[in-house]
């Protein structure tokens, strides 16, 4: 079986396998897809992939609670990252990320959790402690985080 991915703000089905969420720098769809890579770099596992990464992202949306499609994907994420089973965060070197911070904060040392902190990321120090304190795998490089997970995954599952 192949993996499935579930983009924002998609219906799944988080109890139907192991599942993944993503989160990590978007920055309104500047950033770097990193997400895609990781997805296709797991594309061989039976696993659910949830990634927010929304297709048709408006970026005129008002980022606030009335906004309602703004709202949906604030809850989705939120959602989502409930229910996996693991979250990969991913702070690219020239990004800002701040909500993914927050996300880290929130979900690392509750689920299987890794991050990938590139080098020269503006807050690198701060997430190399925390991850050190909660016990959290930490990566400066995604193409190594990414062969990591696929092995720590094939054994996994």
């Amino acid at each position: 079986m192949a993996a499935v991915v579930v983009k924002a703000p998609q219906k799944y089905d988080a109890n139907s396998q192991y599942t993944i969420f993503l989160a990590g720098a978007i920055d309104m769809g500047k950033a770097a897809d990193w997400q895609k890579k990781v997805a296709d770099a797991l594309a061989g596992l039976d696993i659910l992939i949830l990634n927010p990464r929304r297709d048709g992202w408006d970026s005129s949306w008002e980022q606030c609670r009335t906004c309602e499609p703004f709202r949906e994907q604030v809850i989705w994420e939120y959602e989502a990252m409930q229910a996996a089973d693991m979250i990969v965060f991913c702070f690219t070197e020239d990004s800002k990320a701040p909500v993914t911070m927050y996300e880290f904060g929130r979900f690392a040392d509750r689920k299987d959790s890794i991050v990938c902190v590139e080098e020269g990321f503006y807050r690198q120090g701060n997430l190399d402690i925390y991850a050190e304190l909660d016990d959290v795998l930490v990566y400066h490089n995604l193409d190594e985080m990414i062969g990591d997970l696929q092995q720590a995954l094939r054994e996994k599952l």
